[in-house]
């Protein structure tokens, strides 16, 4: 079975080696999509953003696209003006092998920060690269395994839902083991989908699901650059057209949701010197922000974190963490557990057995859960561990 993101019917995929990695790793990868796609695209919000960033914003708003050219090993941000032709220069040498407007051609870019783009590489790779142009999962997987940096491995998932007869595919593709606390996006995120849906309906399940998965982890705190999520719908599969929002698109923005919860937590899991990963829950907030901005604190803090890494049941850190957060609570109700055991009540610690609670800590996955006391809502958080290895990988990194 293919599950890559040439899975889903009408889409061509490739990854090279063009040579913008020291490592001489692959560092180029496209996406082709012959009949042409609606596409939909979240990005970052941090004021520094690279080059690709600022012309996929423009081109992504085309009724239809045609490909998606990636690079990886060159960030192509405070770049300037050159960086903006670079970016473009890119668009134009996949629309030219495809015979198509570079406004319909989407392009992205990750590596280090503050270098010009050896363009004519890439140039020249893309060439390459269109012959290799495949549907199968060899070539999915060459995508994939292209647009990483420090990852460990490629991050890949597929989802199929079924409108009546007609059979749905999406599948979507990840990078990203660092620099991550994204707001609207998160690393550069590839979902390619056959679906027959709008546009206005493609990026509102796209922006739905990215907000409550993607954008739920964070690694070290940091926006990248460059975070992109982009979303191809292809309308090869035969579904009746999603057209309003109803019982059909729910269905598709569940499935949408679904995946990208699945390679959220792929990339916690691959993060940076990452042996765990964990979930925060906070619960009895004041309000949704206030449940979101205690959850995002505690996955945030770098001393609970190290504390995971070494299995150290230390609820002080959490509270800790959720009192500087400056949202509301009552100090006297304020409760946590890790998994099903209670580690503080009533703004009081409890009488745990702290062997139980590290060994809750050292699973690969668990729960923290805080009550704040002070209200109905809540949101939730996802983190990891901080290790020695997450020091030397970013200590490192340039060289």
């Amino acid at each position: 079975m293919n599950n890559t993101i040439t899975g889903p019917k009408g889409f061509l995929a490739s990854g090279i080696v063009c040579g913008l990695k020291r490592s001489g790793k692959k560092d180029l990868g496209l996406i082709v999509c012959p009949t042409g796609a609606v596409a939909a695209g979240v990005f970052t919000t941090n004021k520094i953003y690279s080059a690709a960033v600022a012309v996929c914003k423009k081109n992504v708003r085309s009724a239809m696209v045609d490909g998606v050219v990636v690079n990886s090993g060159n960030a192509n941000a405070c770049t300037g003006l050159q960086g903006i032709k670079d970016a473009n220069a890119m668009c134009q040498a996949l629309a030219d092998q495809i015979e198509t407007s570079p406004k319909k051609i989407l392009v992205a870019s990750t590596g280090i920060i503050g270098h010009i783009l050896p363009v004519k590489k890439v140039i020249t790779g893309v060439a390459r690269s269109i012959k290799c142009l495949a549907s199968d999962h060899d070539a999915g997987l060459d995508f994939a395994t292209a647009i990483m940096t420090t990852d460990t491995r490629p991050k890949q998932a597929f989802k199929q839902i079924k409108f009546g007869k007609t059979l749905v595919s999406i599948a979507g593709a990840v990078k990203g083991a660092g620099m991550i606390g994204p707001n609207m996006a998160t690393t550069l995120c590839f979902i390619t989908t056959d679906a027959a849906i709008t546009k206005p309906l493609l990026a509102r399940a796209l922006s739905q699901a990215v907000g409550s998965s993607l954008n739920r982890l964070t690694v070290d705190g940091h926006q990248s650059t460059n975070d992109t999520a982009l979303v191809l719908a292809s309308g090869l599969a035969g579904n009746k057209k999603i057209a309003a929002a109803g019982k059909d698109f729910s269905t598709f923005a569940l499935a949408l949701k679904d995946l990208c919860t699945d390679l959220a937590r792929q990339m916690a899991l691959d993060a940076e010197g990452a042996t765990r990963m964990f979930t925060v829950r906070v619960t009895g907030a004041a309000s949704k922000e206030d449940a979101a901005k205690a959850s995002r604190a505690v996955a945030d803090y770098s001393l609970f974190k190290c504390a995971v890494h070494g299995s150290d049941p230390n609820w002080g850190r959490i509270i800790c963490a959720v009192g500087s957060s400056q949202v509301k609570l009552k100090s006297e109700k304020v409760s946590c557990k890790l998994d099903n055991i209670v580690v503080f009540k009533n703004g009081r610690p409890t009488d745990f057995n702290p062997k139980k609670a590290s060994k809750v800590m050292s699973q690969k996955e668990f729960t923290i859960t805080i009550d704040l006391g002070a209200g109905k809502h809540s949101d939730f958080c996802y983190g990891c561990d901080l290790s020695r290895e997450y020091v030397a990988i970013n200590a490192d990194y340039h060289t």
